[in-house]
């Protein structure tokens, strides 16, 4: 039977994959004047999906299991410049609206003894100690074999990704700003 098709020709006058329109995880919301802005949606999904389970196994890997992405990020902050930080500097630049969140994350790194918690003047400051900025070489040394040189042997130019970077940016502008219109109605 498969032999009698394989002598039919191809018919070349359609494409294989027929125009299936955007990729998106819900096509009520690509149905609007902007489709294209559905499809960086769903991208942003999977790609926020993809990093948060890099980022815990990466931490895994160098050392620390258990950690939550939140509590990654938050260590990689908190090491930034090797300068302590407030609660309120890494809230805003995190753009985490729960302080609670980061309260509890900072507190589960201090009993890790990856930060410690001081005070300056009257709000609460969180400083990497040397267990946690070691934990973020070796974190930073995985990444550099794993993530940057698979990024590099994609070719990726350094400038795209940073016109990329100001893009999302920017995109998540928009989202705090209806964010805030929403919470409004």
């Amino acid at each position: 039977m498969a032999a009698e098709h394989d002598a039919e020709p191809i018919d070349t006058s359609r494409p294989i994959i027929p125009d299936i329109g955007p990729v998106v995880s819900s096509a009520h919301l690509a149905n609007s004047s902007l489709p294209a802005l559905s499809e960086v949606e769903f991208a942003l999904t999977m790609a926020n999906n993809a990093f948060h389970r890099w980022m815990v196994r990466c931490m895994t890997a160098a050392g620390m299991p258990g950690l939550s992405p939140l509590e990654v990020l938050i260590v990689h902050l908190v090491n930034h410049r090797a300068r302590p930080k407030t609660l309120a500097d890494i809230c805003l630049v995190l753009n985490i609206e729960d302080t609670h969140l980061a309260n509890y994350a900072i507190k589960k790194l201090e009993s890790h003894k990856l930060v410690k918690t001081g005070r300056n003047g009257k709000e609460k400051s969180v400083a990497i100690t040397q267990k946690g900025a070691e934990l973020c070489i070796r974190y930073a040394d995985i990444r550099e074999a794993l993530v940057v040189r698979a990024a590099r042997q994609m070719g990726h130019d350094p400038a795209d990704l940073s016109r990329m970077a100001a893009m999302m940016r920017a995109l998540s502008g928009a989202y705090d700003q209806a964010a805030r219109a929403a919470a409004a109605l």
